[in-house]
């Protein structure tokens, strides 16, 4: 997913942000795959690309087996149906303007589902689902704590039972204690209704609470994907392992061993041609990646890590060229 950038008296394309750069991975049905990495790496651009609020420049995305990522918006109005996305922040992906009623029910009148009485009735089972009551529906959103908010948010994404939700930092704009009983409602809902969550979010802890299998974005790609212990106990690529040291510990007599990462994230719009984590670093082996094919390899059963020397460990590095050769 690139985003042109403009110049010139003539605002002619002079280049292009790579928010999204090369991204391959599949979601299982049933489960939670978390995704992570630093604020700007692109996980909530590749959520929307996946649900296609935006059109993705190039690649495919599949959904159980039929091609999405050049449907026409009449062809793809069916299909939401099957996948819906729940936002970060439900002050803005809320309409003000219309009551929680209509909120909830919009998705069931856009698809033409259910006369007006049996979109009342959904509704109202809707909010009681997500833990509110049915008189909620004639009130507006603003009228609501955060929390409220997104379970209203939430039963809007399920009103047309859907298969998948991608869920962009569902919890980050709420109070810690209302944290909590979202993702736990978010858990039973997937239990109940066999729901594939894809989790976007940058607090670890809440990502190893929730998934099943992890992965790690940086500037645009991923480099590491794991199941979420192997993630959390035996993580292969330096990115990773740098942001698992900054994850705050409950022990106050626990030394820290976490040290902040050097230089700045590089730009999306000119990014190094070698490792970009390596280029942030600084490190020696920077030069012998440039050109080199960084994709992912399976190092281990189901846990795949970006082939590049400036972030594995020595041995590490050599069972990738002996996977590779």
């Amino acid at each position: 997913m690139h985003f042109p950038v403009r110049g010139g008296v003539m605002m002619r394309q002079v280049g292009a942000v790579k928010a999204v750069d090369g991204v391959s991975f599949a979601v299982r049905p049933g489960e939670t795959l978390g995704l992570v990495g630093e604020s700007g790496c692109g996980k909530s651009t590749l959520g929307k690309a996946l649900v296609r609020l935006y059109k993705p420049t190039a690649g495919s995305i599949e959904f159980e087996g039929r091609e999405i990522a050049n449907l026409s918006q009449p062809a793809l109005r069916p299909m939401r149906c099957d996948f819906q996305m729940v936002f970060q922040d439900p002050a803005e992906s809320l309409n003000a303007r219309m009551s929680v009623g209509q909120i909830v029910a919009e998705p069931l009148e856009v698809q033409g589902i259910g006369t007006p009485a049996e979109r009342e009735a959904k509704v109202a089972e809707l909010l009681e689902l997500v833990g509110l009551p049915a008189s909620a529906a004639q009130r507006y959103s603003f009228e609501f704590s955060g929390g409220q908010r997104q379970r209203i948010g939430i039963a809007r994404a399920l009103a047309l039972n859907p298969k998948m939700l991608v869920l962009d930092e569902p919890v980050s704009a709420l109070d810690v204690s209302v944290q909590s009983q979202v993702l736990n409602l978010l858990m039973d809902l997937q239990r109940d209704f066999g729901l594939s969550y894809l989790f976007i979010a940058h607090d670890l802890a809440v990502v190893k609470h929730i998934s099943d299998r992890v992965a790690v974005m940086y500037l645009g790609k991923i480099v590491e994907l794991a199941d979420a212990d192997t993630i959390y106990h035996s993580p292969k690529h330096a990115y990773t392992k740098a942001l698992l040291s900054a994850v705050p510990h409950p022990d106050p007599l626990r030394e820290r061993t976490h040290q902040p990462l050097p230089g700045d994230v590089p730009s999306p719009i000119d990014p190094p041609a070698g490792s970009a984590f390596g280029h942030r670093i600084n490190h020696p082996d920077y030069e012998m990646t440039v050109g080199m094919d960084m994709s992912l390899v399976e190092i281990e059963p189901d846990h795949w890590v970006a082939a590049d020397p400036c972030c594995l460990e020595p041995e590490d590095w050599a069972k990738v060229q002996a996977i590779r050769a």
